[in-house]
């Protein structure tokens, strides 16, 4: 008899006290690593003790969903309980992931970041309560910049830390280093979208909306997070491709649902304002749907809103109804749960023993259920 995947499968108390296990360690690890760099920071100047902290705030709590997909996938492969390979891993990925998010916010124009002032916003209000000289909003971008690119560093060398295992040609390297590669190439043709889109035929619109998610997000939150742990671990060929069959379209859903909550979501939950995705003009699925289904006049006006930073509530209110009406949500929706579907089928022909395949389901569900 099939699964049902609507449902984790039952978890044995063991399983979840390992699962909190290596949080623990994780926020151990990440803590002691900061630490040492603020240290080293603090040698140069106590004037850049800003940056480390901009970084300790983003690496702080979060759903460390990379960092237990990489922990699963080292289990997965016969890697022992809470191993140190597998702990510095998550590490090295939520410092790479506080990297990204700082170079998107300041891409996107974000000035929220979970429910307070995204990085360069923090660094802009610094200016202004120091009353430093010259321009406020270009001082916190250039340093915003900076503590994003001294985050890379960090993530690099946590991941070279690990040893031989993460050495140059091994298959962990080679995932990472691609993995970072990507993510620049997503960001670009993201941005590429937003102001190439308008002068292309709408009928592409879609495709080109679910490449940006592929390489934007899906490979880097889940593919390849859960193929850098099996690979530590020694995973195979087969193995990697397996874990690859579940973790992309897992990682494509994700997304998806991260664009839904971009538009329809609730502040209070998301911790970002309503509509925000609208105003930055992000031209996602979700929208491309919209786009290529309303009426003439629904999609001129969506055209005509996207990326406007000035619409408030009513407006994005209208936006949200050209989407409804235009049957785009419910496309969304349903191409969501296709891409589930298939990850959770690839996850059933997994050989793992039941308590692992168990744990990814979990974390499966969590990410394209969530409601932030």
């Amino acid at each position: 008899m099939t699964a049902d995947r609507t449902q984790p499968e039952a978890g044995s108390a063991r399983l979840d006290e390992e699962q909190d296990a290596y949080r623990d360690a994780l926020a151990e690890r990440l803590a002691g690593f900061l630490d040492d760099q603020s240290a080293a920071m603090a040698r140069i100047s106590d004037d850049v003790a800003p940056l480390m902290g901009a970084i300790t705030g983003l690496v702080t709590g979060g759903k460390r969903l990379r960092a237990l997909l990489c922990y699963w996938g080292w289990r997965g492969a016969g890697g022992r309980q809470l191993g140190a390979e597998a702990v510095q891993a998550g590490a090295a990925l939520e410092l790479f992931q506080a990297a990204a998010l700082i170079h998107d916010d300041i891409i996107d124009r974000s000035d929220i970041r979970r429910g307070g002032p995204s990085v360069h916003r923090r660094f802009g209000t610094l200016h202004r309560e120091r009353g430093w000289a010259l321009d406020e909003e270009r001082f916190g971008t250039a340093a915003a910049i900076l503590t994003g690119d001294l985050c890379l560093s960090f993530s690099e060398e946590a991941f070279t830390a690990i040893g031989p295992a993460a050495a140059a040609g091994t298959s962990a390297r080679r995932i990472f280093n691609t993995m970072r590669a990507e993510v620049m190439a997503g960001q670009y043709l993201d941005i590429l979208e937003e102001v190439a889109g308008p002068s292309r035929s709408r009928s592409e619109a879609v495709n080109a909306a679910a490449n940006v998610i592929r390489y934007k997000s899906a490979k880097y939150s889940t593919e390849h997070p859960l193929g850098i742990g099996g690979a530590l671990a020694g995973a195979d060929e087969s193995l990697l491709a397996a874990y690859s069959r579940f973790s992309l379209p897992l990682g494509e859903a994700f997304q998806l649902r991260d664009d839904v909550l971009g538009v329809f979501g609730d502040p209070q939950t998301t911790g970002k304002p309503a509509g925000d995705d609208l105003r930055e003009g992000k031209r996602t699925v979700l929208v491309a749907f919209a786009l290529e289904r309303a009426t003439s006049e629904g999609a001129a006006l969506l055209e005509r809103s996207l990326g406007q930073q000035e619409l408030g509530d009513d407006d994005v209110e209208r936006l949200r109804d050209v989407i409804s009406s235009s049957g785009a949500l419910d496309a969304t929706e349903n191409l969501i749960d296709g891409l589930s579907e298939r990850a959770f089928e690839a996850l059933d022909a997994l050989r793992l023993p039941d308590d692992i395949r168990g744990a990814l389901r979990s974390l499966g569900l969590s990410a394209v259920q969530r409601a932030a």
